[in-house]
């Protein structure tokens, strides 16, 4: 997989954020793009944008959460491309609620979407790419999946689930010429913060107003990556066939903070507050 040209990838949230700008390197480095979403709109309006300039990209709306439809994205790419070498798992949603706030119906929607939208991506492509010898799957993880805080609740659950689902695989497919990639990312300039958007009425979450970057910045003591950095990141990973994805380096320091706390006992504490 150093050579991308021709090659297909399929991205899941591929109408905004990381998705989207994963799309647009993927087409820099010729290669073929299916583009799935659930926000219809959005992404044929951006695979409209990159058809015109002369991206090969096909938009399916698609919800990652439901098996049958990520099957049916599977087939769909298949019948496109006739194959595909590079699938990116980046759908992702948050409810912005601690764990004690969390109400069924938020927790199916980001459970569903985070990690079972993960797990069916891998069971429907994962076995063709073994057939076909060649391969790698990206898996977006967060810096939530590494470190938790008091504040993110469910959100955390979903992605320290991701980051042993993908290391576990990477494990599994050793030596099948199918890498696998765990994207890490602290704060990336995307709509994380607004995913209520498309959250199913069952959830009972309400549509989200505007969150500036500015603010998320100012509530992490941090700055905002660029979704087009990160998805460079990616695409090394990828011809590299690098496992971990860490986008910022203070992911590190906080990670030896708390392996630190693991190996002494103590008790969880806030990153932020160390």
């Amino acid at each position: 997989m150093k050579d991308l040209k021709d090659k297909t990838a399929v991205i899941t949230g591929a109408a905004s954020g990381i998705g989207l700008a994963l799309t647009e390197r993927c087409i820099a480095e010729g290669m073929k793009v299916v583009m799935a979403d659930i926000e219809a709109p959005k992404l044929e309006a951006e695979a409209a944008r990159l058809s015109a300039a002369g991206g090969d990209v096909t938009a399916f709306v698609c919800d990652v959460s439901d098996s049958e439809q990520v099957e049916a994205l599977k087939q769909a790419a298949l019948a496109a491309y006739g194959a595909v070498h590079l699938l990116v798992n980046n759908a992702g949603v948050a409810s912005g609620k601690t764990h004690v706030n969390a109400t069924p119906g938020d927790l199916d929607w980001v459970i569903g979407v985070n990690v079972l939208g993960v797990s069916y991506g891998v069971a429907a492509f994962a076995r063709m790419m073994i057939k076909q010898g060649e391969g790698h799957i990206v898996n977006t993880a967060s810096e939530a999946g590494l470190i938790a805080t008091p504040m993110l609740g469910s959100y955390h659950t979903s992605k320290y689930a991701v980051v042993g689902l993908s290391e576990g695989l990477a494990m599994e497919l050793e030596g099948t010429g199918v890498g696998v990639s765990c994207l890490c990312p602290e704060l990336i300039n995307t709509k994380i913060f607004e995913s209520a958007r498309n959250a199913p009425a069952s959830s009972g979450l309400p549509a989200p107003g505007d969150i500036p970057i500015s603010f998320a910045e100012q509530m992490m003591g941090t700055t905002a990556m660029d979704p087009a950095d990160a998805a460079a990141d990616v695409i090394y990973a990828v011809k590299a066939n690098r496992f971990w994805i860490i986008t910022h380096q203070v992911t590190l320091e906080r990670m030896a903070k708390r392996n630190e706390d693991l190996e002494r006992g103590r008790r969880p504490r806030n990153p932020q507050a160390h």
